[in-house]
């Protein structure tokens, strides 16, 4: 079985391959053949490695495939049909049915879903070797970041080429959701490139191991223990009953939302900007799922601050602040919000046929993690609103009507926490408004989400400990919940990092572009850092070298500083003694 699976991986890979290239480069007849020959020997692989599997399916006892794994791999053997059976007349009923079944495009739909299950597969039980997630978890953005700058340096991902520091570049931010690109992308990308940007928008968002753990488990259930128990902690998972259920609710409320925020875009772009309907429902689906994802790319020149949408289009304004806040905010609080609504309905439905008196009833429906993201957001928001508004008024603002100067003034409170939109040029706010931004951009959002930053948890912890630190007490609390040490230690060693990773980058940016302002350079960098995306036009300017720290940066900011040292340095044996205690002067 071992090396039939080998195979199995080599020939997904060689297939997902040849789609690319026949895809990215303009092929002759010649080559067309020689695909098609490649598409033809891979189906035969899988369909011999599907019935070997099926003969030796059984594992302990028990069946290795869900449901719907069976549903497609007999999806695949009806491939045989056209195969076995000769080509009916057209006047036969079964005619439509042979030629669906004999259509090229079922036949690599089928091998392209296979193709991902066994990569996906694959890849989930590499956590079954006791691999740190942690490490996988960073390998894996990092080979989609290299897959991902490969694809658009295809020719037909661009109009006249881009170097693969350019094409590097793009991706990592993409891939780590941030935004800052080095060349304008509605003039660079084609259509099939801006497409490639859009899905690695989706899967950095999501991220590459809640894709792979996703598809793996809804084909091959629950696979081994320690499988389950890493992809619980990547997820925040409550059991081990309920992971499947959590990650569907994350692909669940990610097509929900972004699928609301491609309406509501579209609605109020109708008829405004001289597209086609074709033209403004893509504009709508990219600019949603950049939105939600927190990624700030946009297809217009200028952002978001083009002459197109500057006027008469605050419904596109406040839709794509509320995605950005969604995404922001987490999955796991998404998921608690969730089942807190669907709480009630079940209160209220036991109530309409007079039982509530036998409703079982749940005491904490908002967990500790929910209320402290959702109030330090509303704070973070209704503070920023109003110092950009205040500071900006009669300054970026100037000439917009009274409702566009508070609309703007909410966009551009939102999008530092971490989506790199921009509706009115940075370099003309105030420095008041640009070091309250940079702000913003460190606190970033909430953990588990989409966004960057120290995360807000860890911002409030920290706020916690300094309070109770005043107060002399010994203990961190809140909602009348102690948090543990745990939390306020990893709290403050993510901060220090951060610092730390933000200073080093500062300093080395300073030798690398001297020409420009250590304003611009810090707020460069806590924006790579943060995968924020926002610029003080300092972006395109960057040498070769200022580029490499930069995608280092953004590379840093979606894994993780803190997730990345823990994959990197190996973790320290439990000891079961302890050293004397003994204080050091602090004030």
């Amino acid at each position: 079985m071992g090396w039939v699976m080998g195979v199995t991986y080599l020939s997904a890979l060689v297939f997902l391959a040849s789609i690319v290239y026949e895809h990215g480069f303009r092929i002759s007849e010649a080559e067309e053949n020689w695909l098609q020959g490649i598409y033809k020997t891979v189906w035969g692989i899988f369909l011999i490695s599907t019935t070997v599997q099926i003969v030796f399916r059984q594992e302990e006892g028990k069946s290795k495939f869900t449901g719907w794994a069976w549903v497609l791999f007999a999806l695949l053997y009806l491939t045989l049909l056209p195969v076995v059976f000769h080509r009916p007349d057209q006047t036969e009923g079964v005619y439509g049915v042979w030629m669906f079944f004999h259509h090229p495009y079922y036949r690599m739909a089928i091998l392209f879903f296979l193709s991902l299950f066994y990569l996906s597969s694959s890849l989930v039980r590499l956590l079954g070797r006791r691999t740190n997630p942690s490490l996988i978890l960073a390998v894996s953005f990092l080979v989609l970041i290299l897959i991902g700058s490969g694809l658009l340096m295809l020719p037909r991902c661009t109009y006249h080429g881009i170097s693969w520091l350019d094409a590097l570049f793009t991706a990592t931010s993409a891939t780590c959701v941030t935004g800052l690109v080095t060349v304008d992308v509605s003039s660079t990308f084609t259509l099939g490139g801006q497409i490639i940007i859009i899905l690695l928008i989706q899967i950095g968002g999501l991220g590459v191991m809640t894709l792979t753990s996703f598809f793996a488990m809804f084909f091959m259930g629950n696979t081994s223990l320690y499988n389950q128990l890493a992809v619980r902690d990547m997820i925040s998972s409550n059991s081990l009953n309920s992971l499947l259920s959590t990650l569907l609710y994350i692909l669940g409320f990610t097509l929900m939302i972004e699928g609301v925020g491609m309406a509501l875009i579209w609605l109020s772009i109708h008829n405004t900007m001289g597209m086609t309907l074709d033209e403004e429902l893509y504009f709508a689906a990219f600019h949603s799922i950049s939105a939600f994802c927190n990624a700030g790319f946009s297809t217009l020149p200028g952002n978001l601050g083009n002459s197109l949408v500057m006027q008469n289009h605050n419904l596109l304004f406040i839709t794509v602040s509320f995605l950005i806040i969604l995404g922001g905010i987490g999955f796991p609080i998404l998921v608690n919000l969730c089942r807190t609504v669907m709480y009630y309905l079940r209160y209220w439905k036991w109530k309409l046929f007079g039982r509530s008196s036998r409703f079982p009833k749940q005491v904490h429906l908002y967990n500790l993690n929910t209320k402290i993201v959702l109030i330090m957001t509303t704070v973070l928001l209704v503070v920023g609103t109003l110092v950009i508004l205040v500071y900006e008024w009669n300054h970026a603002f100037a000439g917009m009507p009274i409702l566009d100067k508070w609309v703007h003034a909410f966009f551009n409170a939102v999008c530092p926490r971490t989506a790199g939109f921009c509706s009115v040029g940075l370099t003309t706010l105030s420095t008041q408004t640009v070091l309250f931004m940079i702000l913003l951009m460190m606190i970033g959002g909430g953990t588990q989400s989409t966004a960057g930053g120290v995360k807000i948890n860890v911002f409030a912890v920290i706020l916690l400990n300094l309070w109770a630190v005043i107060r002399g007490s010994e203990r961190v609390a809140i909602f009348h919940r102690e948090l543990s040490s745990e939390s306020v230690r990893r709290s403050h060693a993510v901060l220090s990092l951060y610092l730390i990773v933000a200073f080093v980058a500062v300093f080395a940016m300073t030798l690398i572009e001297p020409e420009a302002s250590v304003m611009a350079i810090v707020f460069e960098c806590v924006s790579a850092l943060s995968t924020v995306g926002s610029s003080l036009d300092l972006t395109p300017l960057l040498s070769p070298m200022g580029k490499g720290v930069i995608i280092f940066l953004m590379f840093v900011g979606r894994v993780g500083a803190f997730t990345l040292l823990l994959g990197l340095v190996k973790q320290e044996a439990k000891k079961n003694y302890k050293y004397p205690k003994d204080d050091l002067i602090i004030n």
